[in-house]
């Protein structure tokens, strides 16, 4: 069991790279929408200018072209993530295992003589990659092929030869291994693929039929796993694979809710979002649940540690408005009031079942500057965000409402309603900056990134004991050799704001300056 928790933590993990890349080209689409959109230009007249609509349809028309190729995002993704050292050589292997499984299933395909005409291809489940006609598994092919180069990478990459044979060593044996591998994986794929696919198609139906129940369990089980660091695994499939549905926008065939709704801003033919975004609305909780929950602790808190909590949650609930970014809220209260955290997870699914049954098309992924840039330039029609905000501000109110009752009733130890002989988990505002200040002016003074990468190394149970670190967003995710000899104690003085385990892995929670801490462990190690 143990091995498995690691190896979806680390496959979790690896999917972090491209799917961040994904909101990045959606910004340059909905900047494109911004200067090339008709509905802004009626209100600010130089918009309507040709150069200004031209550029705007540059920058969103070449922004989409990434969306038909995200199955090669994923494939040279994946392995860079997952690889624990050489991450650049782990990308070129899994490019090059991607080119040759698509080349390898056309010409399968051909010696088959399964290949059809051009008209008959999507009927047939066939499409067009990198101008070669294949099986169309979409973003599964990316995946598939970015985990075998990722594991393949891992394992023989270190083999070394002597002599003559010497240059076939490292990464050059992989590539040796990893494309006969390729070629009778895609012969394989030939044949086991259509059906899988009748599989998917099959289970997509089945949570499109359940409704509004379906939107609400997606909701909570995309957030309950947020702790576990596994909650990539729920919401990349839907975002980027026929299970978050499948639509013919400006003449190509785009799968998954967010490659659809991309395409969809970029497109002037489409008059109405499709409710697909649905899958990507999982903003609502962290414009405005977790921003009334904190809310909802600060009322609550001691008046002699009000201001404590305030200095704690007000920045932390700012960061999850503008941004998206929950953790350094979540975790605020996680670890005191577990319960606090299972009821935000059922608040995530009953907010995203609202949107279901009020047909609300607006896009909503993460803070309050996406929504902006994405929906205002699309106008009411297009994307009905006004109902978005409705359903935010009745999220807000149930939030505010059964927190703070939670709180009250059952005397939860929240942030400033600590016991006063109680050692608080928690650190006021000005140690955060304090701490974040360390880090940021680690490039300047390099005796103070070391000091801090030891006294984390020193957390992790000394240098000895760790094996692979990386991060995501707002953590550090290191694999270790003894998970007993972690010293929360000594990670929390460092400014992180929670530690999680699971099997070899440990999980320290920093916030938005995590990468500086990787740094300087790195740079101690």
């Amino acid at each position: 069991m143990k091995k498995l928790i690691n190896a979806l933590q680390a496959f979790g993990k690896s999917l972090y790279g491209p799917v961040l890349i994904l909101p990045i080209v959606g910004l340059y689409i909905a900047l494109g929408n911004v200067f090339g959109n008709g509905n802004l230009a009626e209100y600010i007249p130089f918009l309507n200018h040709p150069v200004i609509q031209s550029i705007g349809q540059l920058l969103a028309k070449s922004s989409v072209a990434i969306l038909v190729n995200l199955a090669l995002i994923f494939a040279v993704g994946i392995p860079v993530g997952l690889a624990k050292k050489d991450k650049g050589y782990a990308g070129l292997i899994g490019l090059v295992v991607f080119v040759i499984f698509t080349n390898a299933m056309n010409i399968t395909l051909t010696l088959q003589g399964k290949l059809v005409s051009v008209e008959e291809m999507r009927a047939a489940g066939q499409g067009m990659v990198l101008g070669v006609q294949v099986l169309e598994m979409g973003v599964f092919a990316g995946i598939l092929t970015g985990a075998i180069s990722g594991w393949l990478y891992n394992r023989y990459s270190g083999r070394q030869f002597n002599g003559i044979m010497a240059i076939y060593s490292g990464h050059c044996f992989v590539a040796i291994i990893a494309i006969p591998f390729t070629i009778a994986l895609a012969v394989l794929m030939c044949e086991v693929w259509p059906f899988a696919q009748a599989g998917i198609t099959k289970m997509a139906l089945v949570i499109h039929d359940s409704g509004a129940f379906g939107a609400l369990i997606y909701g909570f089980l995309e957030r309950i796993l947020i702790p576990t660091g596994l909650h990539h695994l729920v919401y990349t499939p839907f975002l980027y694979t026929e299970l978050g549905g499948v639509a013919d926008v400006c003449g190509t065939t785009y799968q998954g809710a967010r490659n659809i709704y991309f395409a969809e801003m970029a497109c002037p033919e489409v008059k109405q979002l499709s409710s697909t975004v649905i899958w990507d609305a999982r903003g609502i909780a962290k414009m405005f649940g977790l921003t009334a929950a904190a809310a909802a602790m600060i009322s609550v808190a001691k008046k002699e540690k009000k201001q404590m909590a305030k200095a704690i949650l007000i920045p932390a609930a700012a960061t999850s408005f503008l941004l998206g970014v929950t953790e350094p809220l979540e975790f605020s209260f996680l670890f005191v009031a577990p319960v606090l955290f299972l009821v935000h997870a059922v608040l995530t699914g009953i907010g995203m079942m609202l949107f279901y049954l009020l047909g609300v098309h607006a896009i909503g992924a993460n803070g309050v500057i996406d929504f902006i840039l994405y929906n205002l330039p699309l106008g009411t029609e297009k994307s009905n965000w006004p109902m978005y905000i409705v359903v935010g501000l009745i999220m807000s109110v149930l939030y505010f409402v059964i927190f703070r009752t939670l709180i009250l009733k059952l005397n939860l130890k929240t942030p400033g309603r600590e016991d006063d002989d109680e050692e608080t988990r928690l650190y006021s505002k000005e140690d955060y900056k304090k701490k974040a200040e360390a880090v940021t002016a680690s490039e300047e003074n390099t005796q103070t990134i070391n000091e801090l990468g030891e006294e984390i190394i020193e957390g992790l149970g000394g240098r000895d004991n760790i094996e692979v670190v990386d991060n995501c967003y707002t953590r550090l995710r290191v694999i270790v050799k003894n998970i007993d000899v972690i010293h929360e104690d000594i990670l929390k003085k460092t400014g992180a704001k929670g530690v999680v385990r699971h099997g070899n892995n440990v999980q320290v929670v920093y916030g938005l300056h995590v990468k500086k801490m990787r740094e300087a462990v790195e740079a101690a190690l």
